[in-house]
């Protein structure tokens, strides 16, 4: 599968905004990453100044992975079918925090192990439904998690979800996961990707206790086996060791940057989908900003691999797109700094150095 060339961020936007910033009334760099927030959301916007981002998205991909099934996670796969459940009623912690920051959350069944045609399964909407490839993903330290076809129907189905949000009017929007397990495949994804050993890369996930860890850590290596000598197929390296929620999260991402939409990023298990997203579509990690550094150490070797500095480090490690939404609010006081404080000369104050006001 093939995206078009990757379009940057509009560079004569982010010139004017960084201009800008030197006419407010404050020392120059004063607001820190703040002042850089805004220059990249100017430059997405591809106008200065920029606005407040006005329909912020959140789509949260959830998918089961047959790896759960070998003690890698604290929960019973059966917790991800529950959870749609839960973002659908508004319960979950990413609809609490969306709904602080004003974004919209939307869950998407593309590989929960359930039928829907089961009396025992959530009901769920088609919205949910309708681009669901498969029932979880292969135990991937003994099979590969898709197949070749299914791997770009997941693909494909990322790339559906990004143009429908855009084009419902989504201005910004943010990837969340859920899957019991997700970590395992997204840990061997970023030490494949970064030559990282397996040991490296093994977190506490959902809370796993020591024996839990070693299993995951067994886990990790036997997959990143299967997975090291393809890693210069992105499309072979997720059909192997990936599964069809983070293919169609890589899907999602780089559609999102093909259609000139920017992305908060998540933690590791949308990281590592990141980290896919820019093999297949090079150049579109500019359109994105790390809403926060997972205490899972495979989200910091992303967030190196991806040369993105995270704007938040809150200890957090749930996924659901809930530290991308937290981070939310401070991209839009960004925004809102350069759009609506005062310049020197429209509040009649010196500028630096005493410098004279400008006249006329």
């Amino acid at each position: 599968m093939q995206f078009p060339r990757i379009t940057p961020p509009d560079q004569q936007a982010h010139r004017e905004a960084v201009a800008r910033h030197e006419q407010l009334t404050k020392p120059p760099g004063s607001l820190g990453r703040l002042e850089e927030l805004g220059v990249w959301a100017t430059a997405c916007q591809g106008a200065c100044p920029p606005h407040p981002f006005v329909r912020p998205q959140v789509v949260v991909f959830a998918g089961d992975h047959g790896i759960a099934a070998h003690g890698v996670s604290a929960y019973p796969s059966e917790v991800t079918q529950q959870m749609v459940g839960n973002f659908l009623s508004g319960g979950a912690a990413v609809n609490v925090l969306a709904a602080v920051a004003g974004a919209s959350v939307r869950v998407v069944d593309v590989a929960v192990d359930c039928d829907a045609a089961d009396p025992a399964t959530v009901t769920a909407p088609p919205l949910v439904t309708r681009h669901k490839v498969r029932r979880g993903s292969g135990a991937i330290h003994l099979q590969d998690a898709l197949t070749d076809a299914e791997v770009i129907q997941a693909l494909d189905a990322g790339v559906t979800i990004a143009d429908e949000e855009v084009d419902r009017g989504a201005d910004l929007l943010v990837a969340g996961d859920m899957g019991i397990g997700n970590t395992t495949p997204a840990s061997v994804l970023v030490a494949a990707l970064t030559g990282t050993e397996p040991v490296a890369v093994v977190g506490r996930g959902t809370g796993i206790d020591d024996a839990g860890w070693m299993r995951k850590a067994a886990a990790i290596r036997d997959a990143l086996r299967r997975a090291r000598p393809l890693i210069a197929d992105p499309l072979a390296l997720v059909r192997t060791a990936g599964g069809a929620d983070i293919a169609a999260m890589a899907g999602f991402l780089a559609q999102a940057a093909v259609r000139r939409t920017p992305v908060i990023l998540d933690g590791v298990v949308v990281g590592a989908a990141a980290m896919l997203a820019e093999e297949l579509a090079p150049g579109a990690r500019q359109w994105w900003v790390a809403g926060h550094r997972s205490v899972e150490p495979a989200h910091t070797l992303a967030l190196a691999h991806l040369e993105l500095t995270p704007i938040l480090d809150l200890g957090m490690r749930l996924g659901e797109g809930s530290g991308a939404v937290v981070a939310l609010p401070l991209v839009q006081m960004a925004v809102r700094i350069l759009a609506e404080m005062a310049t020197f000369a429209d509040a009649g104050v010196s500028g630096p150095a005493g410098a004279p006001l400008p006249t006329g």
